[in-house]
């Protein structure tokens, strides 16, 4: 997927866009690679510096009178742009424009620390989808930018009803680039938080037996460089939703992407910064062994995305202040009943026991199975 950055100058005609790294001084001096602002004396002779590696580019003030500012704010040292920001420079606004090729920007759908997701239409085909931009610490050597891909390229091979479907993926500078499928629903994260924190049984078990259904098939499919992939990083924020509010359809989102990433070597990660905001979701065996986690992980990590879907809580406590691995590596799971008394015996049988560690329910077909014949069993307690 080829990228292109453009800066177009909001009071002409004038812009300029890169197809590739470099980098354009901003000011009023007539060596400036982008000249604006002729007769303004707010903007310095070279006021800025925007550097570029599509689909990354970050501005830098050079010591300006008067500041740059990026959507209103002024800037502080370097800041990194998106696409649709704003950057101001007197009375002048520069405005920022990043293209996928073969897609157009619609909207921005969401933004976190890591990366950046936008809603795109495919130029070709008409359907919507969603373009998320990863960011590294630092630029990628094109060796690790190859294994990245490589390893996407498994999670594209993968077509089944519950997993999401990956249409390409690129890099650029530190970041990477996947285009997916989009799920109108957003994610089982967002259903729940607007549901009040959490979902009854009827509606909670169907969700997660799909998953695990897309689990199966995934852990033991052929893909181009194995056989059968490991997800590492099921969550409430990584089930999409499509269908209908009645009949949701769940779809794994981001299939092998923590691993690839992982192995992309980001700068600064530790182990702990790897596991990130996930390690709730995660078994002991794999924050212990995190590189080489095998599908059991997966199990576990559904079997707690329903806890926490049923009870708004997760199935360890992890309190203020403490290292939430350290929880992870040495505190039980608290059973569902302590959580919420009114969940079904027999479902909460099963999750307790999903919940082990080791679990003695290791694969996501008997799981499946399981929580289907504990829910048809209804309330018996």
């Amino acid at each position: 997927m080829r990228t292109t950055v453009t800066l177009a100058v909001s009071d002409s005609v004038r812009e300029k866009q890169f197809t590739a790294a470099g980098s354009c001084v901003v000011g009023r001096s007539l060596d400036c690679d982008l000249r604006i602002g002729d007769g303004d004396k707010r903007i310095s002779r070279r006021h800025c510096l925007i550097e570029v590696d599509p689909p990354e580019a970050r501005v830098r003030d050079l010591g300006s009178r008067n500041g740059t500012r990026v959507n209103g704010v002024a800037i502080n040292g370097e800041q990194r742009l998106l696409h649709g920001d704003e950057i101001g420079i007197g009375d002048t606004v520069l405005r920022v424009s990043v293209g996928f090729t073969g897609y157009k920007i619609v909207r921005r759908l969401g933004q976190g620390s890591q990366g950046v997701v936008h809603l795109a239409k495919d130029l070709v085909s008409g359907s919507l989808v969603a373009v998320k931009t990863l960011w590294g610490e630092q630029s990628v050597d094109q060796q690790a930018r190859t294994a990245f891909l490589r390893e996407i390229e498994n999670s594209r091979a993968l077509r089944h009803p519950n997993v999401l479907e990956f249409h390409g993926a690129g890099a650029g500078g530190s970041a990477f680039l996947l285009a997916s499928e989009y799920c109108a629903g957003g994610s089982l994260a967002d259903l729940v938080t607007g549901q009040g924190g959490r979902l009854p049984v009827e509606r909670a078990v169907p969700i997660l037996s799909q998953v695990l259904d897309g689990l199966a098939y995934a852990h033991q499919a052929p893909v181009p460089w194995g056989n059968g992939l490991v997800h590492r990083d099921v969550k409430p924020h990584n089930i999409f939703l499509a269908g209908t509010t009645e009949e949701p359809v769940a779809k794994i989102g981001d299939f092998g992407l923590a691993k690839a990433f992982d192995r992309a070597g980001l700068s600064g990660h530790t182990r702990t910064g790897a596991l990130g905001g996930s390690v709730a979701f995660m078994p002991r065996a794999q924050v212990v062994n995190y590189k080489y986690a095998k599908p059991e992980v997966d199990v576990w990590a559904a079997a707690a995305t329903l806890y926490w879907t049923l009870t708004g809580e997760t199935p360890r406590t992890f309190p203020r202040g403490e290292d939430p691995v350290t929880v992870v590596l040495t505190d039980p799971v608290v059973p569902i009943r302590e959580r919420d008394p009114a969940i079904p015996a027999r479902l909460a049988e099963v999750l307790d026991a999903a919940l082990l560690d080791p679990p003695p329910i290791r694969t996501a077909a008997e799981l499946a199975g399981a929580l289907r014949a504990a829910q048809g069993q209804g309330d018996r307690a």
